[in-house]
């Protein structure tokens, strides 16, 4: 019942082999909420799942009550909008079809491998006539989909040449970034035309001068401070002075996703003493860049090789990008040591934090 080592099952119940598409195209077909995440270990564990289950929760709220049309097919779907009945209903959604779906799947699993796993919650009003009482809290799965699409994950190793990321600035940033919703899958496809052939992720920016975050990913640079232009001279095996240095990524007011491993690398940076600020990496500021990384749930962290961008800004908007003059940012020490620090201290969080598979057995 998989198609190339991917499952998808609706409300708990497996989908036939020929109903299972990849993730992005199932993204595509089907409107909602959703969040991405990984096992780990050997299959074992599921990475930072608590937090995945809240962002889970907060893009459905935040669309239910400001952009519901991104929830469902159907036309002025409406649904309670109660905080407290949706944490609680969406959670009890989750775990029932999570404790019928994994058991199904680990034993479908070559030892080894690790699996992707989204979590969508679809609109769903068929069976519900919102005419005459609105939301019952007892058919909450009657109002919603929960969708789970689970296919195999080959980990990159960190740190090799091959797996760096190389970066190009392309677009405008998207609406309604504090949400995670599917059809950005959609939306962003225009972009496509303007990945030069070696690019691995495509940056998002309004005036090709602050640099948000990528299309799949936040993005971050560790910059040295303009008073001290002259720290990065430090050894081959030495970690540049801390003072001298910040990490910077744009701040969600900026319209970037909150993306659980965005947090994470914040909250690491507070704990470890590594200067942090919210604001978004200037490009004509660049050469105080010395190391950059991206960062999703699937990749965790990522350091990046290079970075181009348009030379004229506007020139993007009716080109492909053989007609585009660009510019690159190369970084030469990659992964950087910064890079390689947070990289360590967020799988040892991620160890902290582990949720194991076999919980949903259990419940």
């Amino acid at each position: 019942m998989s198609h190339g080592n991917r499952f998808l099952f609706r409300n708990g119940v497996v989908l036939p082999a020929a109903d299972t598409p990849s993730v992005a195209a199932f993204l595509e077909a089907h409107p909602g909420a959703y969040t991405t995440t990984r096992t780990h270990n050997n299959g074992t564990e599921l990475l930072f799942w608590e937090r995945h289950l809240d962002r889970l929760s907060n893009s459905f709220k935040l669309l239910l009550n400001h952009n519901p049309k991104l929830l469902s097919k159907t036309p002025n779907f409406e649904l309670s909008n109660r905080a407290m009945t949706w944490d609680a209903a969406i959670r009890s959604l989750v775990d029932d079809s999570m404790r019928k779906a994994m058991p199904f799947v680990v034993n479908g699993r070559r030892f080894g491998e690790e699996m992707a796993i989204t979590a969508l919650l679809s609109g769903n009003s068929e069976n519900l006539d919102l005419s005459e009482g609105g939301f019952d809290e007892e058919k909450t799965s009657e109002g919603l989909d929960l969708y789970l699409h689970v296919g195999r994950y080959v980990l990159p190793v960190f740190g090799l040449d091959e797996n760096a990321a190389r970066l190009a600035v392309v677009g405008h940033g998207r609406d309604f970034a504090n949400a995670k919703y599917s059809d950005w899958v959609r939306l962003r496809k225009p972009l496509e035309k303007l990945r030069p052939p070696s690019v691995t992720e495509l940056l998002l920016s309004n005036d090709g001068e602050r640099i948000l975050e990528g299309c799949l990913t936040n993005f971050f640079v560790v910059c040295r401070k303009e008073k001290d232009q002259d720290s990065n001279t430090f050894g081959q095996n030495e970690l540049p002075n801390l003072r001298s240095i910040e990490i910077q990524t744009a701040p969600l007011s900026d319209g970037v996703l909150p993306g659980v491993i965005r947090q994470v690398i914040i909250d690491t940076c507070l704990k470890i003493g590594i200067p942090f600020r919210e604001v978004a990496p200037s490009w004509s500021k660049r050469e105080l860049w010395i190391e950059a990384f991206i960062t999703n749930s699937l990749r965790i962290l990522q350091h990046v090789e290079t970075i181009q961008a348009p030379n004229e800004w506007n020139s993007f908007v009716s080109n492909t990008w053989e007609e585009i003059t660009w510019v690159e940012k190369r970084f030469e020490d990659c992964p950087g040591k910064i890079t390689s620090l947070l990289q360590k201290a967020i799988m040892d969080e991620a160890a902290v934090e582990a949720f194991s598979v076999t919980s949903f057995h259990q419940r």
